[in-house]
């Protein structure tokens, strides 16, 4: 593992968290009705949850079936929620 190994994993977090906190004040500015919001949002945003933990659970485990290094198992398990969490500030800052 070279140190430009965790540098990539540190950035991938870094853009997941500002990210979820975007997608997390789109999603409350809509409920307290401060912006627009599509009819079922609040279910949407509930029904994601299962299965994208479930996605990141598996990549998570074959990684490390795979005997890969921690910084990659970890990369693995953020990857299907990444990529939830970026289509959903995608569709939300329509």
């Amino acid at each position: 593992m070279f140190p430009s190994d965790l540098f990539s994993l540190q950035l991938k977090l870094t853009t997941l968290m500002a990210e979820t906190q975007t997608v997390m004040a789109l999603r409350l500015m809509g409920m307290s009705g401060a912006i627009p919001a599509k009819r079922g949002e609040n279910q949407r945003m509930v029904d994601e949850k299962g299965p994208a933990m479930a996605k990141a659970f598996a990549a998570a485990n074959k990684a490390m079936l795979e005997g890969r290094r921690p910084d990659q198992i970890m990369t693995a398990a953020i990857a299907p929620v990444s990529r939830r969490v970026t289509s959903n500030r995608k569709r939300l800052m329509k």
